[in-house]
């Protein structure tokens, strides 16, 4: 039996973790622990075996870091070679232990370490390649399905997602890393990662790694609860501590199995462990788990849109879907297309989503500018710095892909008919890349006149997707919206059309709403009072200008009228000691540096820079009045998890571009140093991310930031911190094989007598494994690393 046929059916046990047995068979901090697929073939097989004895049926191949970043070609190890022994090694061990019709091998597809852009250096299209070839080689190898596994940003995961599906026919099962709080890394939820994952059919989903079992169980609840596709949990045997000389995990196996029986009854179909569970920890939770009935996983029937860190779900309330980003009737949209000025596209987001939108359309549509290259381009500008979701607005079936393909997120796609060509053009779109697809009722026989054909366009529209694989709740109706002013019944028919789609057939709606009035006077009254009826008769989606307070009045109306407003919260949120109509946040106005700088627009924030100081400002004046006041307030966001990584990030490098123009107007002025900092990723650790973000916060405050890379060496580390002038060094580690590490260059550092102040971070540190190494400070964001070395250099926090 296959893996897909029992999945679903059957209740899994995956593995548990690598590394801790690993370090007891002799791999030394900084080794790789990939080289031993080659090096010590035996020993690896050895892991399988015990594992597989164990009563796990998946066991994972020890490729967690393989990839050509860390295996790079001409480079001591051959990568290829280290991926096809690593499956080898899994099929001797499976076959040993007499488990070749039960048990499977995952090819085990790890983080890159390394941002995606706009946030780091590496390209989507080069993360998807990276994982590709691992892919290529691992599925002809024999592996029987990808595991993606300790995903911490959802874009890297689409990434390798795409890379699975795209160069093999095997299943995919993903596992992402949340905090305490259910956040990833990069701001995304429960809730927007399984709307990203489901949208790219992925077979199964889950969480690995971070936490306990004990601290999964709240997220394991979520995840049964929002996913369609079978659950998968791999915890860790808890938090790490030092007994001694040796690091050790808190969970044994017998409270390792009590609490995933827990789990279990939940409704998680897969469970296995992670750092620091071992084939006793897998024992105990397949005999406390192995009878415990298993049902197949429910169809939740959401109809959900995503962004990096959002997740807005289509029909308990009407959603607002700002129309503003289109240049049909607006002549301005239209010179900044023509003219790529794409910071006037990023303020009309900006604008939308301060006056309520839930959801941005994007089209860029016009006859002679490169619509593929600019949809492209707007869309990623847009999710770089805007948190909304976004739909993605195009007839150019080119454009739509190559934008989907960016997205990060699952996106509303405007549109779809019920014309065969339009279909067939679509739709593979979605199947492959996800989406909320609008389908316009009308086709090739025209719009029809009556609800009736309408419904029937619809009804073609459902089956026609289902064929596809694209479930109903994936689909919103559009009613078509024709002015009254040519066709009187035109609104009656549209109304009656919303009813139906939403009482016959069960499904979502969606209006263009001001196309009633054209041609008509005073047309935000007529706009006003058929958005009313229209979401009377059940309107779901409304596409509308945000801005125009009578169309919003109305949304917030109805919402406290149809009792969705809990306590009126919301409209008197919005009108609370007002006597007039509240002031509408305009569009395309300039706007000051600060603003610029936290809602992380670079062009605006260097132009502006250069605006105030060609009237005068002073450049230090800037930037304690203004670059740093924005730094701090986006990082307390960031600190309160109202603002996530992303912006945190584009507002640093917005900064940055600020500085650059107010450094070069300081070059014969004496420049305040805040000091020198110097930071390294541990030894045997490839993974740069927690590192490369503290830089960037570390350089816009000021700090002279000497990086050393990563996989460094404690003898090069202990020579950087020699410097008379340094006093911190910050040191990162995300992998549990490389804590030994950072302990060891804490030593180093000690012995060496510099005198410099250690601060470490990492996903696998806690605050008490940071006090067993002798660290000075544990820095759990970011952030916290700032505030430290403001301390330990004595700087006050600018006014």
């Amino acid at each position: 039996m296959s893996f897909l046929e029992k999945l679903g059916r059957e209740r899994l046990f995956f593995d548990g973790g690598t590394g801790t047995l690993l370090q007891a068979q002799g791999l030394k901090g900084g080794e790789l622990p990939e080289t031993w697929n080659l090096r010590y073939p035996e020993r690896i097989q050895a892991v399988h075996k015990a594992y597989l004895e164990a009563g796990s049926h998946v066991i994972c191949t020890n490729t967690f870091g393989a990839n050509a970043l860390n295996f790079p070609d001409g480079g001591e190890w051959d990568l290829d070679e280290l991926v096809r022994a690593a499956v080898d090694n899994a099929k001797k061990a499976r076959a040993e232990a007499g488990r070749e019709n039960d048990a499977y091998i995952a090819l085990d597809l790890g983080p890159t370490g390394r941002l995606l852009r706009p946030m780091g250096d590496l390209d989507f299209e080069d993360a998807v390649a990276l994982f590709a070839r691992v892919v290529r080689v691992g599925a002809q190898a024999g592996a029987d399905l990808v595991l993606i596994e300790t995903m911490s940003d959802g874009y890297e995961a689409k990434a390798a997602v795409l890379a699975a599906k795209e160069n093999s026919d095997l299943p995919v099962v993903v596992t992402t890393v949340y905090d305490e709080n259910g956040k990833m890394l990069t701001g995304g939820t429960i809730a927007s990662t399984v709307a990203l994952l489901e949208g790219l059919r992925v077979d199964a989903l889950g969480v690995n790694c971070g936490m306990g079992p004990e601290q999964m169980l709240p997220l394991a609840e979520e995840l049964v609860k929002l996913a369609s596709v079978p659950v998968v949990v791999n915890p860790n045997a808890g938090l790490p501590r030092r007994e001694g000389d040796k690091t050790v995990f808190d969970v044994d196996p017998e409270r390792f199995a009590a609490v995933m029986e827990r789990i279990a009854k939940l409704g998680v179909w897969g469970l296995g462990g992670c750092c620091g569970t071992t084939p006793d920890h897998i024992r105990a939770l397949t005999a406390a788990c192995r009878n415990i009935p298993v049902t197949p996983p429910e169809r939740k029937r959401r109809t959900v849109v995503s962004s990096f860190s959002q997740a807005v779900e289509i029909g308990p309330k009407p959603v607002i879907i700002g129309e503003r980003i289109n240049p049909t009737g607006k002549k301005r949209f239209k010179e900044a297309l023509r003219g790529h000025d794409l910071e006037y596209i990023l303020n009309e987001g900006f604008a939308q989503e301060e006056a309520g939108a839930h959801i941005l359309d994007v089209n860029v549509g016009l006859p002679e500018i490169d619509e593929p290259a600019m949809l492209e381009e707007a869309v990623c500008a847009l999710q770089s710095v805007i948190p909304l979701p976004l739909q993605i607005d195009t007839s150019d079936t080119e454009a739509m892909a190559r934008a989907m393909r960016r997205y990060n997120g699952k996106p509303m796609i405007n549109s779809v008919s019920g014309k065969a060509e339009s279909m067939a053009a679509v739709f593979p779109l979605v199947r492959k890349y996800g989406g909320v697809v609008v389908g316009l009722a009308l086709d090739e026989g025209g719009i029809p006149e009556t609800a009736e054909g309408r419904l029937a366009v619809a009804r073609k529209i459902y089956n026609t997707a289902a064929e596809y694989g694209i479930p109903s709740e994936d689909i919103v109706i559009d009613g078509l919206t024709l002015t009254v002013s040519s066709e009187p019944k035109a609104a009656v028919v549209t109304l009656e059309t919303l009813r139906r789609v939403r009482d016959e057939l069960g499904g979502h709606t969606i209006l263009g709403v001001s196309n009633v009035s054209f041609g008509l006077p005073r047309r935000d009254i007529i706009n006003a009072n058929f958005f009313a009826m229209a979401l009377e008769a059940g309107l779901s989606c409304a596409i509308i200008n945000p801005l125009a307070e009578g169309m919003m009045g109305a949304w917030r109306s109805y919402c406290a009228l149809a009792g969705l407003d809990n306590q009126c919260g919301g409209y008197i949120g919005a009108y609370s000691g007002q006597t007039a109509a509240p002031a509408v946040p305009a569009s395309g106005t300039e706007l000051s540096l600060e603003e610029c700088v936290t809602r992380g627009m670079q062009e605006g924030a260097a132009q502006s820079a250069r605006t105030a100081l060609d009237k005068g400002a002073q450049p230090l004046e800037l930037v304690n009045s203004a670059l740093i006041p924005a730094l701090d307030k986006v990082g307390q966001g960031f600190e309160k998890k109202t603002l996530f990584l992303p912006q945190l990030l584009m507002s640093a490098e917005a900064a940055k571009a600020a500085f650059e123009v107010v450094k070069a107007a300081m070059a014969s002025e004496p420049q305040e140093k805040q000091g020198k900092v110097v930071l390294a990723t541990v030894k045997g650790d490839i993974h740069d991310i927690g590192k490369n973000i503290v830089k960037v916060l570390l350089e816009n405050y000021g700090f002279e930031v000497i990086d050393l890379g990563k996989d460094v060496a404690p003898e090069k580390i202990v020579a950087a911190a020699a410097a008379p002038d340094i006093q911190l060094v910050g040191l990162s580690a995300l992998m549990t094989t490389t804590v030994v590490s950072m302990e060891e260059t804490i030593k180093a550092l000690r012995e060496s007598g510099s005198g410099v102040k250690v601060v470490v971070g990492g996903a696998v540190l806690t605050q008490e494994y940071a006090d067993s190494i002798d660290a000075d400070c544990y820095a759990r964001d970011a952030m916290a690393t700032v505030r430290y070395a403001k301390e330990v250099y004595g700087t006050e926090e600018k006014p």
